[in-house]
């Protein structure tokens, strides 16, 4: 494979991915698979991190209707306890994958390690720093994953999920101490082991 990732930039059908969602005690990991179009660039994208929520939001809407192609999965609790976090993020990134249509001839994944796919694939170190395919990947993401723990702060009402999203925050332990763990908490994670 290519082990120079900047040369596969030129090449069409090229799918970035990344996942948001791996610290949190509560809720999914969500992945999020985009082939961005040559031709309609999209200005100002950046890592989902260093974006305010209404830029994200605005972002999203424009990704979903100026990329060739672009998906959203996740991988539940129940999964991530019994696969654990990492292998649950990259089941995810499959699966997001796999729903692009048309299919990606090529991959670049954010971070260090790369899922099994069914094209060539390559993990970039801080690609949502420097890929415009992940960024747009992270910002589906994180976009996607937000609007369920506010859906989910609903369902679960005192432990401030539409605040802190599922993340350990002083505020969510407090709130998992007195209220006790839902079945939405992630029962392998160490803080909310300890509360069984």
């Amino acid at each position: 494979m290519d082990t120079d990732w900047t040369f596969t930039l030129q090449k069409e059908r090229l799918a970035g991915l990344d996942e948001v969602g791996r610290g949190p005690l509560a809720g999914p990991v969500v992945a999020a698979a985009v082939m961005l179009d040559p031709a309609r660039p999209i200005a100002g994208l950046l890592d989902s991190k260093r974006l305010s929520e209404a830029r994200r939001e605005q972002l999203a809407a424009q990704i979903q209707e100026q990329a060739l192609a672009w998906a959203v999965a996740r991988a539940g609790v129940a999964e991530i306890d019994r696969l654990n976090i990492l292998q649950a993020s990259l089941l995810a990134m499959q699966r997001a994958l796999a729903a692009l249509e048309p299919a990606p001839l090529e991959a670049l994944v954010d971070g260090n390690r790369c899922p099994e796919l069914p094209c060539p694939a390559q993990a970039v170190i801080k690609g949502d720093d420097c890929v415009p395919a992940i960024m747009a990947a992270s910002i589906l993401a994180k976009v996607s994953r937000d609007r369920e723990m506010i859906a989910l702060a609903e369902q679960y009402p005192g432990y401030g999920l539409e605040k802190h999203k599922g993340y350990p925050t002083k505020a969510h332990i407090a709130a998992l101490q007195e209220r006790g763990v839902s079945e939405i908490h992630r029962r392998s994670f160490g803080p909310v082991r300890k509360l069984l």
